[in-house]
């Protein structure tokens, strides 16, 4: 099964004034190719930015130009946010579609085409900190063994290894499962290699040590699988040969935690932040450990001390014999 990509926003959905259209292509591209948005980026981005144009048209009663939006007012920005707040849109859109915006204008400035700084004195919605919620080691452990029990009895027996090679892998390397689903049967890590070269959010490249569990479950979901691999093509394949479709490694998590009786909180991405808390709680330096998760600022990483800070509290108000008295 081939994983869908997001479409763009053609350029004819946008409403915009022909001399502005071309530089939404420009600005588009400058994302794709200097930025290396990817493809779901550049989607989100182009809706936002489609929207922001649809609500000047109706604000100010025509398309939007290159010098009608050199001539924006803060109030105008502002009337923008409040109309998808209406919407009872989240924080973290509002904040991304701030952000797009902040992003196209500063183009159009170094471009040269228009300088508007009215964006400058508008503040962001205050963002709550998410803090991960990773597996125990303990449900982390059931996870894995647990992953090729819940295939229908119709399923062929290769489907069983490939999910345990998967979930081992997430786990085990610390990948995002869009990682892990974009690796080609050539880059399949095997006993016997040490390291895997993946490449992240931005194109960014890192190496991911090899645990020998990886490699023997990789090694095992291979020889079990029927198919014959392209070097070029996928690592994991579905039923039927394609890609696989990572909407069936979310499945997967979901009947896994109804059997296991896990927390909905207890997703392909949580075993990445199991990972993390795992290797912090056995002594793992934060600056390693952000280099294993391809994080570009170590803010990031820092969540997964919270973790270990809100565990250590709670352990605290249980143990301690003072710690209910008032």
């Amino acid at each position: 099964m081939t994983v869908k990509r997001p479409d763009p926003i053609p350029l004819a959905r946008y409403a915009a004034a022909p001399d502005l259209v071309p530089v939404i292509a420009g600005w588009i591209e400058q994302l794709k190719t200097e930025k290396r948005a990817s493809a779901h980026t550049l989607a989100a981005y182009g809706r936002d930015f489609a929207a922001f144009l649809d609500f000047l048209r109706d604000h100010q009663g025509g398309l939007a130009s290159i010098a009608s939006l050199a001539t924006l007012q803060p109030r105008d920005f502002r009337a923008f946010l409040a109309a998808r707040a209406a919407h009872d849109l989240a924080k973290t859109s509002q904040a991304r579609a701030l952000s797009v915006l902040r992003g196209f204008f500063r183009f159009l400035d170094r471009r040269g085409y228009a300088k508007n700084d009215a964006l400058s004195v508008l503040r962001g919605p205050r963002l709550p900190r998410a803090v991960p919620k990773p597996l125990s080691i303990g449900d982390a452990d059931a996870t894995l063994g647990a992953a090729d029990t819940v295939q229908s009895s119709s399923a062929p027996p290769w489907i069983a290894a490939r999910d345990t090679a998967i979930l081992t892998l997430l786990y085990g390397c610390g990948l995002r499962l869009s990682e892990a689903l974009d690796l080609t049967r050539r880059q399949a890590p095997l006993p016997g290699i040490a390291a895997l070269t993946i490449t992240g959010k931005g194109n960014k490249q890192r190496l991911v040590p090899l645990l020998p569990a990886v490699g023997e479950a990789v090694e095992a979901y291979l020889a079990a699988c029927p198919y014959r691999l392209d070097p070029a093509g996928p690592l994991f394949v579905g039923q039927r040969g394609g890609q696989l479709n990572p909407r069936l490694v979310q499945r997967l998590m979901e009947q896994l935690r109804i059997r296991l009786g896990l927390a909905d909180s207890a997703t392909p991405h949580a075993l990445r932040h199991s990972f993390a808390t795992h290797l912090l709680g056995g002594g793992g330096d934060l600056r390693a450990i952000q280099e294993l998760l391809g994080h570009a600022s170590l803010s990031t990483t820092q969540r997964y001390t919270e973790i270990d800070s809100a565990k250590l509290m709670a352990i605290y108000a249980k143990s301690h014999p003072r710690a209910g008295v008032v």
